[in-house]
């Protein structure tokens, strides 16, 4: 019997300017473990003069992830975070009660051109903490651990896996792994959390058999131990971890119930007439524009 359980083709979204490949929420698959959402940015191609430009928004119930393998992104916050992301490195963002962001492309950048490619996932927040205070910190590459298997490298973002713990701060029992493979090499699986994926950015591998190119997310039976393999130079990312329960997604906000959505967007409407000053919701520092509350 095959190992996996579901297979996720990613859907075009166009943010303005480029397009993301959208994987989670999924019709047939609305989370694995505590991944909520899960965007691959690109690859796209900027040229000189042109940029991100994602104007301040609020999230809540939620932490963010930004991990790239090309390029830079400006992250702003309402808390007076002011951080470049480089490849490898983590910004990991929680929303908790309720935080305002934008990610753009700094001058020096927008002035040369880049290459953007990479994965923006968020993680749904325990309901015991979903209403905890907002923070935002930076991981450098440097600071991850890293795994190495058999022609496998393993970059641990978040979470434990094979032994190993990354620094970043989680708040429910989840992995997330970004690996790079060698063709033939095989790709470990942890098999110490119930759900599990693997998502391919770059290359192809073979599962039990069968094949599978980029640009692909394999969810797996809980308790299956698939044989992985790279059928070429690849980059995955491996993520699950223990299933918290049903969320409502709507725009930005993340919850459990309807009525707290209701009350974030009316309190981000709120928030824009009073030209947010003294309101739950502030802009980033050095920001005027924002995303005004989307038609229902």
């Amino acid at each position: 019997m095959s190992a996996i359980e579901t297979i996720i083709k990613p859907r075009t979204r166009d943010l303005g300017g480029f397009t993301v490949g959208r994987v989670l929420p999924y019709a047939k698959r609305r989370m694995v473990g505590p991944f909520v959402f899960f965007d691959e940015m690109g690859p796209a191609n900027f040229a000189p003069g042109t940029g991100i430009d994602v104007r301040p928004h609020p999230h809540i119930g939620l932490a963010t992830v930004t991990y790239l393998f090309n390029g830079e992104i400006r992250h702003r916050d309402s808390l007076g975070f002011d951080q470049v992301i480089k490849p490898g490195d983590v910004n990991w963002m929680t929303a908790g009660r309720g935080i305002v962001h934008s990610e753009r492309t700094d001058d020096a950048r927008r002035a040369k051109g880049q290459k953007i490619h990479g994965i923006q996932s968020w993680l749904a927040l325990p309901e015991d903490v979903a209403e905890t205070a907002p923070a935002f910190h930076h991981h450098p590459k440097a600071t991850l651990p890293v795994i190495e298997q058999g022609g496998a490298v393993m970059r641990l973002i978040a979470g434990f896996a094979f032994g190993e713990t990354s620094p970043v701060e989680t708040f429910s029992e989840m992995f997330y792994l970004g690996v790079e493979a060698t063709s033939g090499a095989d790709i470990p699986l942890p098999d110490d959390h119930i759900e599990r994926a693997l998502y391919i950015t770059e290359g192809g591998v073979e599962v039990d058999g069968e094949t599978f190119e980029n640009a692909t997310m394999l969810v797996f039976k809980p308790s299956s131990a698939p044989r992985i393999k790279a059928t070429g130079v690849s980059k995955l990312m491996l993520l699950g971890g223990a299933p918290l329960g049903k969320r409502l997604i709507w725009w930005n906000l993340v919850a459990v119930t309807r009525e707290r959505i209701d009350r974030a967007k009316a309190d981000w409407k709120a928030s824009a007439g009073n030209g947010f000053t003294d309101t739950v919701f502030t802009l980033p520092p050095s920001e005027s524009e924002y995303i005004p509350l989307p038609e229902d």
